[in-house]
């Protein structure tokens, strides 16, 4: 929570108690130790900005009601040097406590000092964590389910960023394995087709009309030479000219989605550097394999899991499960991470137990490992399920995407919603100038307060920050509402960097942005009481500030004009 915020939570701690223990030494309460007690903020901020359960809390120690122990403390209470204004009696024994025009001065204030820092918070401690993400098979282009991945990962990159992280974004390039040798297989037969149509394709090969393209380009620059020699020879060949184009590919699309990773790590590296093997070899040497069938099989049953897994196959080849450990291993052992966090999509729920398990298994923390499950995405448009552009009529990626609808649009929908539910993208909405769309909603309020600026300095109206006398002038309850919201931000933050939820930053913004257009409608920013003009200027600066900073977290633009 901001430092203001903060500031005002031990105020109210401290005024308490302060009060408590004055009744007590005045005998107006009898001797008792003074437990803890909750400060919380009321649905109903007519009965106060904040609740406090003392009362309740302390009724047996003093051996009293409820009530009457409220009454002692509220006759003792003392506001001088705080945010606290006044306290009142509710129900049972609630004190219900009011903030001062000093508090809404000094949140506004807070904000045009810190400026785009604000928000910021330090309860990351600078600890290194990895969001891993998106990380598509580069046998084929990226799917939808990958555009909502990549919107949520960097978002949530960036609010632990500003919750004080140190962060690493990283993409995990499959480049070796089964997926390649299909992909090998399925090039080769696409060129072969070429020079023998007869040629029959692998049944389960990849069968995008992206493989044609890699094995037309393939053709044309080597022509027949790769149509007699061996098939593993040929696919290789294939494989080593497609594979950089299409991990490119990847990485291209995704910075045109404004996602710039800063590490691409190839799942080879650990073929090469005999990685695999050391985990195996760890996880022998602590009695947590066995060989069966001439396989080597994991214990997983014995760390969480379902079900034993295979290690290496019977042919010798390492599992998929087997490279996923060697990774995780390099995540915390090599590179020393202190969390790291995968986004996946929610088919993976049956690996998450068994990976924090082979952690445990190799001597590391399983508990050091999150997975955040993603669900799907359906498009729809005027009502219907679509799986293809009408523009193209190819299956909607997320560069077919893209070029469908804005990209600012894209990034704050897919990152609407928690990332375990559903999400249904509007293809219609996403284009659509006006209030209903959410994106559009909140650069229109952004663009909104720089057209009141330009329009106040275009009459010579200065532009300069008003003073705390002026700001105590912010007493109308649109302008509080918004300032609350405003004083939020941090503590919405923090509650997203430690729930793994990015939605909670679009939904604060899209609040926001309500609350200004309501303040706008309520309050008149230029009047003739210059004191409340520059107040109010203040304030508009303020949640422009705010609402920058908010879509920066998202790398959406905050345009100065709609």
């Amino acid at each position: 929570m901001s430092q203001v915020v903060k500031e005002t939570r031990k105020n109210i701690k401290d005024i308490i108690e302060n009060a408590a223990k004055k009744a007590m030494a005045a005998g107006e309460l009898p001797e008792g130790e003074l437990g803890a007690f909750n400060i919380e903020v009321p649905a109903d901020r007519t009965h106060g900005d904040f609740a406090v359960n003392a009362a309740m809390t302390w009724a047996r120690a003093f051996k009293s009601n409820p009530r009457k122990i409220a009454e002692a403390i509220v006759n003792n209470c003392d506001f001088d040097g705080s945010y606290i204004e006044k306290a009142e009696i509710a129900g049972p024994g609630f004190i219900n406590l009011f903030l001062a025009p000093s508090y809404y001065a000094a949140i506004v204030s807070d904000v045009l000092i810190k400026g785009d820092d604000y928000g910021r918070s330090d309860i990351g401690k600078g600890k290194k964590v990895m969001v891993e993400f998106v990380s598509a098979n580069p046998t084929g282009p990226m799917h939808i389910g990958n555009a909502r991945g990549g919107a949520l990962g960097d978002c949530l990159a960036a609010v632990l960023e500003k919750a004080g992280y140190e962060v690493t974004r990283e993409f995990y390039v499959n480049d070796a394995g089964n997926q390649i040798a299909k992909f090998g297989g399925s090039l080769s037969a696409r060129y072969l087709q070429m020079y023998k149509p007869e040629t029959e394709f692998p049944e389960d090969g990849y069968h995008g009309a992206d493989i044609i393209a890699r094995a037309e380009e393939f053709s044309r620059i080597h022509g027949d030479k790769f149509v007699n020699v061996g098939e593993e020879e040929r696919a290789a060949a294939l494989v080593e000219y497609a594979l950089p184009l299409n991990v490119d590919g990847l990485r291209q699309d995704l910075e045109t989605y404004r996602i710039n990773y800063d590490v691409w790590f190839k799942e080879s590296e650990l073929y090469k550097s005999g990685a695999i093997k050391n985990i195996v070899d760890i996880l022998a040497a602590k009695g947590a394999t066995y060989e069966k069938d001439g396989a080597v099989w994991y214990k997983a049953t014995d760390f969480g899991g379902e079900k034993d897994e295979v290690l290496i196959r019977a042919n010798g080849n390492p599992t998929y499960f087997a490279g996923d450990i060697a990774y995780h291993h390099n995540k915390f052992a090599v590179r020393g991470y202190d969390k790291v966090i995968n986004i996946w999509g929610a088919d993976h729920h049956g690996h998450v137990a068994r990976l924090k398990g082979a952690m445990d298994a190799i001597g590391l923390n399983g508990d050091q490992l999150d997975v955040v499950l993603m669900q799907l995405v359906r498009l729809v448009q005027n009502g219907e399920v679509v799986r293809v552009s009408k523009r193209t009529g190819k299956s909607i990626t997320l560069k077919t995407l893209l070029e469908e609808v804005p990209l600012d649009a894209a990034r704050f929908i897919f990152n609407s919603k928690e990332p375990n539910t559903h999400l249904e993208f509007d293809l219609d909405l996403a284009v659509e100038q006006s209030s209903q769309n959410p994106v559009y909603y909140v650069q229109y309020a952004h663009a909104r307060i720089c057209s009141i600026i330009r329009n106040l300095k275009a009459d010579g109206v200065e532009i300069k920050t008003a003073d705390t006398s002026q700001l105590k002038l912010l007493c109308d309850p649109a302008e509080q509402e918004l300032i609350r919201h405003i004083s939020e931000l941090t503590g919405e933050i923090e509650s997203a960097a430690k729930s793994y939820d990015s939605a909670r930053i679009t939904h604060y913004v899209l609040e926001l942005a309500t609350l200004f257009h309501k303040f706008y409608n309520a309050c008149r920013v230029r009047t003739d009481d210059v004191d409340l003009s520059a107040a109010r200027i203040s304030l508009c600066v303020a949640t422009a500030t705010v609402i920058k900073n908010v879509l920066a977290m998202l790398k959406i633009s905050a345009p100065e004009s709609m």
